[in-house]
């Protein structure tokens, strides 16, 4: 899983439209403020386990839109996303990320993922 290309693809779609670049990445941030801070009012604000609970998937899963948003402010300068995508098999690789954006819903998924790419990329740097 590259959560870079995950942002890439998910941001050009079928078309590669500035509006449809603008709403993906809307869409990153505001679930990386929605989702944590309603885990986090969830977790503060609730007696029960089971709220508690729930608390943690929002806010770990909110997390998993942090990398996402990262990539996705970087891939919005010019030229940047289709250099990304060069050579990619668009049509390919929306249906096969179409079903690893599911990862979203398993917190912290996407982070680990972003953390384990940066160290093998720092490791190729040196």
């Amino acid at each position: 899983m590259n959560v870079r290309r995950l942002a890439a693809v998910d941001m050009h779609g079928t078309r590669g439209t500035a509006r449809r670049r603008r709403i993906i990445l809307a869409e990153f941030l505001v679930g990386v403020v929605a989702m944590v801070a309603l885990g986090i009012w969830l977790l503060a604000s609730s007696s029960s386990l089971g709220s508690r609970a729930i608390g943690l998937w929002f806010t770990g899963a909110g997390l998993n839109y942090a990398p996402l948003s990262v990539h996705a402010i970087a891939l919005t300068r010019s030229g940047a996303l289709d250099a990304e995508l060069t050579g990619v098999d668009i049509d390919r690789e929306l249906r096969r990320y179409t079903v690893l954006q599911l990862w979203v819903f398993v917190p912290l998924a996407l982070v680990v993922f972003a953390v384990r790419d940066a160290l093998a990329r720092r490791r190729a740097a040196q």
